[in-house]
């Protein structure tokens, strides 16, 4: 009897080292095989549109945004499971990552030999999140998850796209149009164009009201 076909993961990571090193770990276990190692968010959209793999293990600090690189994927290709593997323990880029659909995210302090047994649980449809963070993420979704759903189910927010809601995400931090155009790599314009779509896509006045509505709020 033949053994089962193994998991095909995508690497993305800026710092080649850590890519040799996580290779080295999946490569180990017969269940897993590297399908593509990139180094940035872009090349990690195209490679994943490509191999169309199992799995793609994201750095979120990589050029282009790791979390901008699981929209795509997530969006592009439903049946891929996207895990996060940062040195960020950053709410911002916790929750980020888990509004984009990701399946696990994991801090690369952890032992990399750990690492296939963590993605063969996602793909087996268990999330990948260390103790210390699943309870932060309780505590922020049980607080906010219920008041943010009555006003952004209305189907309005349905029509945003992946870009969209990550720019969203980005205003919601207090991010300046200047530091949302760097962090993403495309022009001020770009980035106000998308705002203004935001703005008329979820029926609202302006910027800081789409916001507000992201949060759950309503403006007064």
């Amino acid at each position: 009897m033949s053994p089962p076909p193994r998991h095909r993961v995508l690497i993305a990571d800026d710092h080649a080292p850590t890519r040799h090193d996580i290779r080295q770990a999946l490569e180990a276990d017969p269940r897993f095989e590297v399908c593509a190692e990139v180094a940035d968010a872009a090349a990690a959209v195209q490679a994943s549109l490509r191999e169309q793999p199992d799995i793609c293990v994201l750095d979120v600090k990589m050029p282009g945004r790791g979390v901008a690189a699981a929209w795509e994927i997530t969006a592009r290709l439903p049946g891929t499971r996207v895990v996060m593997l940062t040195i960020s323990a950053d709410d911002a880029d916790l929750f980020g990552a888990i509004r984009a659909g990701a399946d696990g995210y994991l801090l690369k302090s952890m032992d990399l030999t750990q690492l296939p047994a963590a993605l063969d649980g996602v793909v087996a449809g268990e999330a990948a999140v260390p103790p210390a963070l699943v309870k932060r993420l309780v505590t922020r979704f049980r607080s906010r998850e219920a008041r943010r759903r009555t006003p952004m189910t209305t189907g309005l927010a349905e029509r945003l796209t992946s870009r969209e809601w990550e720019i969203l995400e980005l205003l919601a931090q207090q991010r300046s149009t200047g530091e949302i155009a760097r962090s993403l790599v495309i022009s001020p314009t770009a980035v106000r164009v998308h705002i203004a779509a935001i703005v008329r896509k979820l029926d609202v006045a302006d910027r800081a009201s789409a916001v507000a509505l992201f949060n759950g709020r309503t403006s007064q």
